[in-house]
């Protein structure tokens, strides 16, 4: 794959930190292609509750060929069960073979309208993308999350209360940091980036700061 070119940017982050927030604004500023890696995974926890007994390496491998970015943005793929389907299926190192094949095409082989790609997720500067030419890790206070997360939810009317959020982001996060394969961590070479008191507004401003200083360079 070529891509020596490409602008090519990492992010990882635990849940509800703002970091699939600011992928987008970087991607439609910079004109590149965005991809939230954790929504495949929530895509896979989805069909593992509607299909338990098709659910195999076989049957994933098929979905993940036919994927499209659409199925991604379905409402479906926010809800709680799926978040904690998604954090289970992601300790599975076979699954995040197969995963990691449709990464990279999204990471180096973008689409030729676009300057790059931008990946958020949890392993994307570890794994992923280790040769990327910016590498982020944004985080916030879990309580600051858990907020988020729940005001998310209450837009979608999810009947959830902000003491179970906190309890399954607690959970998440001990899921993500301490699974085997692909765990969630944050790189020497990473910029950190605390969300916690900054707006949407003022955390794009100071990632768009890094990326132009070194662009222009």
């Amino acid at each position: 794959m070529k891509y020596e070119n490409l602008i090519t940017i990492a992010i990882d982050s635990p849940a509800a930190a703002g970091a699939g927030t600011q992928a987008k604004l970087i991607s439609k500023h910079y004109n590149l292609f965005h991809l939230d890696t954790g929504k495949i995974y929530r895509y896979l926890g989805k069909l593992k509750i509607d299909n338990p007994n098709k659910f195999s390496y076989p049957f994933i491998e098929k979905k993940i060929i036919k994927l499209k970015l659409n199925y991604l943005n379905n409402k479906s793929l926010l809800t709680n069960e799926v978040a904690l389907s998604a954090s289970k299926i992601a300790r599975d190192k076979r699954i995040r073979r197969i995963v990691h094949y449709y990464q990279q095409k999204c990471a180096y082989d973008p689409p030729k309208k676009f300057r790059g790609s931008v990946l958020d997720g949890r392993d994307i500067t570890t794994v992923q993308m280790k040769d990327a030419m910016f590498k982020f890790y944004i985080t916030a206070n879990i309580k600051t999350r858990a907020r988020r997360r729940f005001k998310e939810y209450q837009s979608l009317n999810k009947k959830i209360t902000y003491e179970e959020v906190l309890k399954s982001l607690r959970n998440r996060d001990k899921s993500d940091k301490e699974r085997k394969y692909g765990p969630l961590k944050k790189t020497k070479d990473s910029i950190l980036i605390n969300t916690t008191k900054l707006s949407k507004k003022a955390c794009f401003k100071k990632l768009k700061a890094i990326i132009d200083k070194k662009l222009n360079n």
